[in-house]
């Protein structure tokens, strides 16, 4: 069975932006480098015109597509993590726009939204004491980056 490969689109920079992922992620490569045989809307014949790349194991294609379409935060790709120092290298490498952080999501510098979610928070948000789900889902609404630690204290905070 084939599986599912999402297409990234990018304005001209999609070799610059699998060689930026790649160089973050783990069990990641840049595979082939498509060029387009005539001029196209978008760019001139032999520019780069898709990439493929792996990033953790997955498959991914970029297409230098041009300025008409742009990333939101509608499509997010989401990064599990086991540590703080996770958290934190993901999100220092990662973010370019500090001001759109909230909740561990982070935007890059093509635009390109991440969340970066320690296993503690998933299983705390599915957490079978209701007191505790919600206490730890009100302390990650006040995040930016998300701080283990202190998911993890105000999920046990019994005083609340």
């Amino acid at each position: 069975m084939s599986e599912i490969t999402p297409c990234l689109w990018f304005d001209g920079n999609a070799e610059e932006a699998a060689n930026f992922y790649v160089n973050i992620f783990p069990e990641s490569r840049v595979g082939s480098i498509h060029h387009a045989p005539s001029n196209y809307p978008a760019g001139k014949a032999g520019a780069v015109l898709m990439v493929e790349f792996t990033l953790m194991g997955r498959a991914f294609v970029g297409l230098n597509g041009g300025p008409q379409f742009r990333f939101n935060e509608a499509i997010s790709f989401q990064i599990p993590v086991e540590t703080q120092a996770q958290v934190d290298r993901y999100s220092n490498a990662l973010s370019a726009v500090p001001e759109a952080e909230q909740c561990g999501w982070v935007k890059d510098r093509f635009g390109v939204s991440w969340q970066i979610v320690p296993r503690q928070l998933t299983r705390l948000l599915g957490d079978a004491e209701p007191h505790r789900r919600q206490r730890g889902f009100e302390a990650m609404m006040k995040m930016k980056r998300i701080d283990i630690a202190a998911l993890e204290r105000a999920a046990n905070d019994l005083a609340r």
